[in-house]
């Protein structure tokens, strides 16, 4: 049974159509790249994955874990283990770091059944994920990406990301912006944090992370449909060629 199954979707936002039909398909375990250029819906399939209420899905079907969740809330998908990093991290203030990190943790042991976690068992948790992603002790007591760099941002995603081990991490173009040494971190947490109960969806459309977290599968969206699949070497053809070659294929088979 696949971890995430994808078929013929087709998404609104107000009265434009976004999403024309995308099929895709995810395992356990696996890490799939979505690329295509600025404007061809990566994000939108990202927030629809995850229930955005502003997209309207018009046909098709979105199964997690053998279950249909096209019409399920969001918080009900991350209860199930949906996780999504966001490409644009927003800021929560008056909400500490740790009192987010604690609800976020005891909502997932909730939904186990298991009680909410002692104190002393989440600090011991959290020192270690924030060794882990490169995230410094102080900003525990500062309010959620209150006053955060991009990079800052983006390192505390990947802390979630730690605490919350979800079953399938959508990564909204979450290299978009970083310098070198943020992507490394952004990277070295991914690359440790993925396993067999993880898979794993980049989207982007830059190839540098691709370079550092090795995708076993590629796959190109165009105009709202994937229009080219295939394995990492795809990403050495989009980066010598880019997209145009892309947009010349599909315009032929249209003729």
């Amino acid at each position: 049974m696949p971890l995430l199954e994808i078929s013929n979707l087709h998404v609104r936002a107000g009265e434009k159509e976004i999403l024309k039909g995308v099929d895709l398909t995810i395992d356990d375990g696996q890490i799939h790249a979505l690329m295509g250029p600025n404007g061809s819906g990566k994000s939108t399939l990202a927030n629809v994955i995850m229930g955005h209420p502003n997209l309207e899905v018009t046909d098709g079907q979105i199964v997690f874990k053998g279950e249909d969740i096209t019409e399920a809330d969001t918080d009900e998908r991350s209860r199930m283990g949906l996780f999504m990093a966001f490409q644009y991290p927003v800021s929560v203030p008056g909400v500490t770091v740790t009192k987010y990190l604690r609800t976020v943790m005891n909502a997932h042991r909730e939904q186990r059944g298991e009680d909410p976690v002692p104190l002393k068992e989440f600090r011991k948790t959290v020192e270690a994920a924030m060794e882990l992603t490169e995230v410094p002790r102080e900003f525990i007591g500062r309010y959620l990406n209150e006053g955060f760099s991009g990079g800052e941002k983006k390192r505390m995603e990947i802390l979630q990301l730690a605490l919350q081990s979800p079953n399938l991490a959508v990564l909204d173009e979450t290299d978009s912006g970083l310098d070198i040494d943020a992507l490394k971190v952004v990277a070295h947490g991914v690359n440790t944090l993925k396993g067999p109960d993880m898979g794993v969806l980049i989207i982007t459309h830059y190839q540098r992370i691709l370079h550092m977290v090795k995708p076993d599968f590629v796959h190109v969206l165009y105009q709202g449909r994937i229009v080219k699949q295939g394995g990492p070497e795809l990403v050495t053809v989009l980066e010598e060629k880019g997209y145009g070659w892309i947009r010349e294929e599909v315009e032929a088979a249209a003729a």
